[in-house]
């Protein structure tokens, strides 16, 4: 079963799976821009990680998707933030029988892509995977678990779900098919909100933060926040899913730390609007109180408005 697949964004997670597909001889289109996309196309693009290095050239990279044509899968894995102008930007790369997965570390993505391509575009997506870039044209992978989970956003079976998921395991990716894809998106919502948010009013990383009894309360208290949050939009996650998930989080390599931690700490644009900040948001929508998460936001946010270029202040 062969398909053409275009990662529009090529970071940790479009880069990480677009290298791990192209590996397996698939046709992959990345989508990538500046200095990234410049390393890729002169020397490949090069995955460092746990289970071995390797690296691989794309059938195409370029930062055009006019360049690229109609393909059958479009996986969005650009930052939340940048959804709504990736959603205008990926339309050279619709075709009559196109969908695109949103791969976002947030809970927003589906409805926002289908507000602009249709929700008969649209697969929900959500990944599991540490990686970030760790120069240009180099993908760093910390090991844990990488897979990938979608669904129908109306819960329905498909034949073209089955048919990614069988494509992805073809290309040595495990894949799955929630028969709830909200649920699965809110799951991975409940693990990577906290961490972030708490990571980086802390600077320190997921070893640290679980160890220590005060910071790691913190990380489930919110969790718990964000349990309440989906129930209150009608999202009913399960009772043990605190539990749960910090029991993944002691599994997890002790120096790891996620995406908007990393760009907080290093002045860049951050998720923090998409990540605790929505928390806050869906959270007043829902009538849910999130102490601990508008707690986070509002400490935070000096930092994303000065890497926005709003505020001054010095560093």
């Amino acid at each position: 079963m062969r398909m053409r697949i275009a990662m529009f964004g090529a970071g940790g997670t479009g880069g990480y799976f677009g290298a791990r597909l192209a590996r397996a001889g698939e046709h992959v289109i990345l989508i990538a821009r500046g200095e990234h996309l410049r390393a890729i196309r002169e020397h490949g693009l090069r995955v460092d990680s746990t289970d071995g290095d390797f690296a691989v050239t794309p059938a195409l990279v370029t930062d055009d998707p006019a360049k690229a044509g109609a393909v059958d899968v479009v996986f969005v894995c650009v930052k939340a933030w940048q959804v709504p102008e990736a959603a205008q930007a990926i339309r050279p790369l619709i075709g009559p029988e196109t969908f695109v997965v949103p791969l976002q570390n947030g809970v927003e993505a589906a409805d926002q892509l289908a507000s602009v391509l249709g929700r008969e575009r649209v697969v929900g997506g959500s990944a599991r995977v540490l990686t970030f870039i760790a120069a240009p044209g180099c993908i760093r992978h910390l090991g844990g678990p990488a897979s990938i989970t979608v669904g129908e956003l109306d819960h329905r079976t498909s034949e073209r779900t089955e048919r990614l998921r069988e494509f992805l395991f073809q290309g040595g990716i495990a894949a799955e098919i929630s028969p709830d894809i909200h649920v699965s998106v809110w799951e991975k919502f409940l693990f990577i909100a906290p961490l972030g948010g708490i990571g980086a009013v802390t600077r320190a990383p997921v070893g640290t933060l679980r160890t220590l009894p005060e910071t790691r309360r913190m990380l489930e208290e919110g969790m718990r926040e964000i349990r309440a949050v989906a129930h209150g939009r009608k999202v009913v996650l399960r009772e043990d899913i605190v539990a749960r998930t910090m029991d993944f989080v002691d599994s997890l390599p002790h120096e790891g730390t996620v995406s908007m931690q990393r760009d907080i700490l290093a002045g860049r644009p951050s998720e923090l609007e998409a990540w605790n900040g929505a928390v806050v948001r869906l959270g007043q929508q829902a009538g849910v109180a999130t102490p601990l998460h508008d707690f986070l936001y509002r400490s935070l946010l000096p930092l994303e408005l000065r890497a926005r270029g709003k505020v001054q202040f010095p560093a």
